[in-house]
């Protein structure tokens, strides 16, 4: 029996509430306690930002009382991005802090494009929500996108600096700019400003439209300042979390489809852009399923293939499978006459879901070894519901707009 996602969407929202901390929202741990152990991510804030400002917009779905609470969550989110992550001094966000003072310090005053991208995602989201405290933090947010990690030149994203924007890194990756393709299409959901969508059209035609096709269809995601491949890049760090070796299904079924999602957005406002981005945001969903599932005789979707598409990390991570879910459903919205496999895809990555990752309504964990058992080698506890609420909603959303402003149209009374 397939999981009610109505009812999982209400038992995520409850589970995450318990990642309020007075500087942001915190790393959960197994049981759903927050780990003390570790800085507060300017990731997960933002993600649970985002996620707290869908939640606050669900009154056809939820109780008004639930509404209510996630409203005050994001409300939170939004106060401590600008309050505790902001760098008053240099600008930017701290990509961490402490769970103590809530002070940045050693690696978390490096700036990360990849972690901005989410302070984007969770102020478009919250405004769109009606927080009119996420409009200064919108602004901001996309002023500093603008001045400090997009590049004109090869209209696609730096990747970190040092925390006062002197030294940036020589590393270009795929990983970030792919979030914030997702960023400025939010952005532009919030704001109507063709910038934005100008600018996720421009990083989807280059990577998609043009990249995706070499290694058959597996995108490599590392790369020099001058955009040459690094193929060998983190080859001893098979278990990244975020630039690991090789290549990455779930980043396939990602990238297809916010390719999917742009193109949809484009196509509603008259917008040309490349008539590649369609067939090939399906090719790598394609590409996702075939390189990641059942690649060793167990179900579930590898973490990692190399270029010839032997499995490198067994891993199976949640995340996976829940993108697998958003492409798929997305993918059948477009692509009509093979419409029967994208919903097979999308059961299966369900029926995965439910069947290994979901050990308690609300709960996932995060990895699973190549027997589907529990494991840590990549990530340890439960530190979000971004990509399971995403997973869950999905189904009952138009291909575009975004989340925030879909959920809003649907579930709003």
């Amino acid at each position: 029996m397939m999981l009610d996602r109505e009812s999982e969407i209400s038992n995520l929202l409850k589970f995450a509430v318990n990642s309020r901390h007075k500087f942001g929202f915190a790393w959960l741990d197994d049981e759903g306690r927050i780990d003390t152990k570790k800085h507060l991510e300017l990731w997960i804030t933002a993600r649970m930002t985002h996620c707290f400002a869908l939640g606050s917009m669900l009154h056809k779905l939820l109780p008004e009382s639930e509404c209510a609470q996630y409203r005050e969550l994001a409300i939170h989110g939004i106060s401590c991005l600008c309050n505790y992550f902001h760098d008053v001094d240099y600008g930017g966000y701290f990509s961490a802090i402490s769970s103590t003072t809530g002070v940045a310090s050693g690696r978390g005053e490096r700036k990360e494009a990849y972690s901005h991208a989410f302070v984007i995602l969770a102020a478009s989201s919250a405004v769109i929500a009606g927080v009119n405290e996420a409009e200064i933090l919108l602004e901001d947010a996309l002023q500093v996108s603008t001045e400090r990690w997009w590049d004109k030149q090869s209209c696609m994203v730096k990747e970190s600096y040092t925390r006062d924007f002197t030294e940036c890194e020589p590393y270009r990756g795929l990983n970030a700019a792919m979030h914030t393709v997702e960023a400025y299409l939010a952005a532009f959901d919030a704001l109507e400003k063709l910038e934005y969508l100008n600018r996720a059209k421009h990083m989807v035609e280059h990577v998609v439209g043009e990249m995706a096709s070499a290694s058959d269809w597996r995108l490599c995601e590392h790369f020099s300042i001058s955009y040459e491949p690094l193929y060998d890049f983190n080859k001893d760090k098979p278990g990244d979390a975020f630039r690991p070796y090789g290549a990455t299904p779930g980043h396939s079924f990602e990238w297809g489809r916010l390719a999917l999602q742009t193109v949809v957005t484009c196509r509603n406002l008259g917008i040309e852009i490349s008539e590649s981005v369609l067939g090939n945001a399906l090719r790598l969903i394609d590409a996702g399923k075939r390189d990641g599932w059942c690649r060793d005789g167990a179900p579930g979707y590898v973490y990692t293939v190399d270029f010839d598409g032997t499995p490198v990390n067994h891993s199976r991570m949640y995340w996976v499978a829940c993108e697998a879910v958003v492409a798929a459903c997305v993918a059948q919205k477009l692509d009509t006459v093979n419409h029967l496999k994208w919903e097979h895809l999308e059961r299966e990555a369900m029926n995965f879901l439910e069947t290994y990752c979901r050990d308690q309504p609300g709960r996932y964990v995060h990895e699973l070894d190549e027997s589907n058992k529990p494991a840590f080698s990549t990530w340890s506890g439960k530190p979000d519901i971004y990509h399971t609420l995403q997973a869950m909603l999905i189904d009952k959303l138009p291909a575009s707009p975004t989340f925030a402003l879909a959920v809003r149209g649907i579930f709003e009374r």
